[in-house]
């Protein structure tokens, strides 16, 4: 038998059994794509990630190789799988750092994931990647995308209309007004899958205010993802999206970093940590940080 050495974290939170789970296979040059989609299915998680090593000068240059698959997909790119597969590297790999920072050569290209010491002390290692600038596409009407989420056209917030944004993986960003018409989402996954695809975008990202201040922008959001059947703790990839669109469009201060907690409803309350800047162009720097902590490791046995 062949043996893989492999962890498991838990992305965007600093408790164990909370935020993303995320399995980080190790020793894996030489497999091949269907041995991965097989073993991810094993795991049977929300993303899997395989590491391909390479010498040290190729990765210091050009990244560590990574591949990211789903249950059922490989995927160009992925928040929680980048920031955690980073952060096993920074744990087991020092070479692979460069200074403070582990870049990643995803399919989508690399992206380079920062760490910082935890404020509170605590065994989480802290890490902020910064993504590709956004693409925005198409804009949607609200009264189409409503039914599809299971909603009312009311409960839409009409000055931020849905849009495809992309920093690697395009998701409809979709802004509700509060958190009471968050907790009612329920996405209709046959009829949205067909009716994203053929616009562009793979899922809706949804999100809503949770603490406004008195005056100005919202600085605390809720957020929630449904796709396969089922709903994600956090999902980094499009928390990159949903940061390019809501300061392209003045709901959050550029540069600012703002807090979004998702996965509550699920049991798995996930703490992401989102920043982008405006300039003349559009959107750029746009950074999505949380923390990851260990909470298994072991080893897989291939025929």
């Amino acid at each position: 038998m062949t043996s893989l050495d492999y962890f498991v974290v838990d992305v965007f939170t600093e408790t164990p059994q909370a935020g993303n789970p995320l399995a980080v296979v190790l020793n894996t040059c030489g497999l091949a794509t269907e041995q991965m989609q097989a073993i991810a299915r094993e795991f049977n998680l929300s993303e899997t990630t395989f590491i391909e090593r390479r010498p040290v000068a190729a990765e210091r240059t050009e990244g560590v190789r990574v591949r990211v698959f789903t249950t059922v997909e490989e995927l160009p790119f992925a928040g929680h799988p980048t920031l955690g597969t980073a952060s096993i590297l920074k744990m087991i790999a020092p070479e692979a750092l460069a200074g403070d920072t582990v870049t990643l050569a995803l399919k989508v290209g690399p992206v380079p994931v920062r760490f910082e010491p935890s404020a509170t002390g605590s065994a989480a290692i802290a890490g902020e990647m910064t993504q590709r600038e956004p693409e925005f596409g198409a804009e949607f009407a609200p009264g189409e995308v409503a039914p599809l989420l299971g909603l009312a056209l009311d409960d839409l917030e009409p000055a931020l209309p849905p849009q495809v944004v992309s920093t690697g993986a395009p998701f409809a960003i979709v802004v509700l007004r509060n958190v009471e018409a968050l907790a009612r989402l329920k996405v209709n996954q046959d009829a949205a899958t067909a009716w994203l695809r053929e616009r562009g975008a793979r899922w809706f990202y949804v999100l809503a205010p949770e603490l406004v201040q008195d005056q100005g922008p919202a600085r605390q959001w809720r957020a929630r993802m449904q796709f396969y059947g089922g709903e994600d703790p956090a999902t980094g990839s499009a928390a990159g999206c949903a940061i390019s669109y809501l300061v392209a469009r003045g709901a959050v201060p550029s540069g600012e970093r703002v807090h979004v907690r998702q996965g509550v409803e699920i049991g798995r309350p996930s703490d992401l940590y989102l920043s982008a800047k405006k300039v003349s162009v559009g959107v750029m720097d746009v950074r999505v940080a949380g923390s990851t902590v260990l909470v298994a490791k072991g080893q897989l046995f291939l025929p």
